[in-house]
Formats: C-alpha cells, structure tokens, sequence
C-alpha cells in the first residue's frame, strides 16, 4: 500500500513545508513522487518544466488507459532517457 491524494497545486505536491502547513489533511507525509496529470498537454508542460528546469530525473511520458501503454520517446531524449524508458517498457511487457 502506498499513499494516494486528490487535487492539488502542483507546489503542494512537492514542496514539503507547503503541503504540511495548507494541506495538513493529505495522505501523504513526505512530498509527492508521481504526479497525474489531466491531459496530455499539461503532462507534457509539467514533465518539461521539472525535467529542464528542476533537474528532474524524469522518466516518460508514459500514456495509461488504452488496451496496452504507450511509452513515448521524445525529441532530444537522450541515450539514458530511453534505456530508462525500455526497462518500464519490459516491466509493463512481462506483466501482460
């Protein structure tokens, strides 16, 4: 088991004093470490932000709710991006 929350800003989900102070109902007691996004545009948005400007280990995008998941490699991608993404590829592969 693991904790799971609703809707939230996005700094609430990461930043742990913010999500202690506003948020103190939430599931979870250290920041969030997967964030879902509504749509694929703003995914892609946030994926991008926390990626370059973050310095955020990123692993994606990964597109759920069709009969299989989808694993998309993105223009600039870089060689440990997409063996990252291959071995999620094999995991989700070995699961079928």
């Amino acid at each position: 088991d693991f904790p799971v929350d609703g809707e939230m800003q996005a700094d609430t989900a990461v930043v742990e004093d913010i999500l202690n102070t506003t948020y103190e109902f939430s599931e979870l007691e250290d920041p969030a470490n997967v964030l879902v996004f509504p749509n694929l545009e703003a995914g892609n948005i946030g994926y991008k932000l926390l990626q370059r400007l973050g310095g955020a280990e990123a692993i994606g995008p990964m597109l759920v709710g069709m009969d299989k998941p989808v694993h998309v490699i993105q223009r600039g991608d870089e060689v440990k991006d997409i063996v990252n993404l291959a071995g999620v590829a094999v995991v989700d592969a070995q699961q079928e």
